[in-house]
């Protein structure tokens, strides 16, 4: 019998729901024990989410300043074969949640000496995110084994709308001919091949060997041309939310100024600076 963990926390729900398909496989084996846990914030983020709310969660998120947590349902010494951290992106960085449970004692704890299989669900820049969640669970002693990756199909700047727009009114659904927000259904229902990929290798015990537990599945895939960008983000966001943090804590009222003056910033990054610096990245590949 393997004993496998999965920790998650889902805002939208999205998230949940690939976790769910991906991890079926192991639900329904006889010779898995799956055990959930579900990431619970002392105060909880709202969905949809309010537009000062949505901003405000920029600098604590950057700078890995997590909330505070719930206790977890499994005690910390419990002994688990594989660990499956699935977690969101925001604002180019691990989702607070996530990052709270990488750095809290137990979750460093359930983490140590494990290998681990991280699962992601964004919208399309997820790579410096994860560089931080494997430093952050190499620091716990911890072994990450494979990452998963779940993206929006639509383009770069259709996303910049629909993705916003499903954020802050909870409206997922097409909008003048853009696709919907969010993960395809059909990536969705297909995260299972994922799961029993997991559970072929667990049988195997391929768990306790240094080769990849997902080799050949196309379990995630890089695009290069949102590298540059991705680096050139993270490097603003930390400035801005550095610059934030200094005005107050998260809710304070002082960093309202600073916080409109970050968004201005990101419609300009957006309106003026991302649609030519997506053409050149493109120019720049097909060389």
């Amino acid at each position: 019998m393997k004993r496998v963990l999965v920790v998650h926390f889902s805002q939208t729900g999205q998230l949940a729901r690939v976790v769910h398909e991906l991890v079926s496989p192991l639900a329904r084996a006889e010779d898995i024990e799956l055990v959930e846990e579900v990431l619970r914030p002392r105060c909880p983020y709202p969905f949809p989410w309010p537009f000062w709310r949505f901003l405000d969660a920029m600098p604590e998120s950057v700078l890995l300043e997590p909330p505070e947590l719930e206790p977890l349902t499994v005690r910390p010494d419990e002994h688990f074969d594989l660990v499956i951290l699935a977690y969101q992106v925001w604002y180019l960085a691990p989702a607070g949640p996530a990052a709270a449970f990488l750095q809290s004692e137990a979750g460093r704890a359930l983490l140590r000496d494990r290998p681990v299989v991280t699962v992601i669900a964004c919208r399309n820049m997820w790579l410096v995110a994860q560089e931080t969640v494997q430093r952050l669970i190499r620091d716990a002693g911890g072994v990450l084994r494979d990452n998963v990756v779940f993206t929006d199909r639509a383009g770069v700047l259709a996303s910049f709308i629909t993705t916003p727009r499903w954020l802050l009114t909870g409206k997922r659904d097409g909008l003048f001919g853009l696709p919907p927000a969010g993960i395809a259904e059909s990536d969705i229902a297909n995260a299972g091949r994922i799961g029993h990929a997991l559970l072929g290798a667990l049988r195997d015990g391929r768990e306790r060997t240094a080769a990849s537990m997902l080799a050949g599945v196309g379990a995630a895939a890089v695009d290069k041309r949102l590298i540059l960008s991705e680096r050139a983000g993270r490097r603003a966001f930390a400035v801005w939310a550095r610059l934030i943090r200094l005005a107050g804590p998260a809710g304070a009222w002082t960093r309202l100024p600073l916080l409109a003056l970050f968004c201005a910033y990101l419609v300009a990054m957006i309106l003026v600076v991302v649609p030519p610096s997506l053409l050149a990245q493109r120019l720049l590949w097909r060389r």
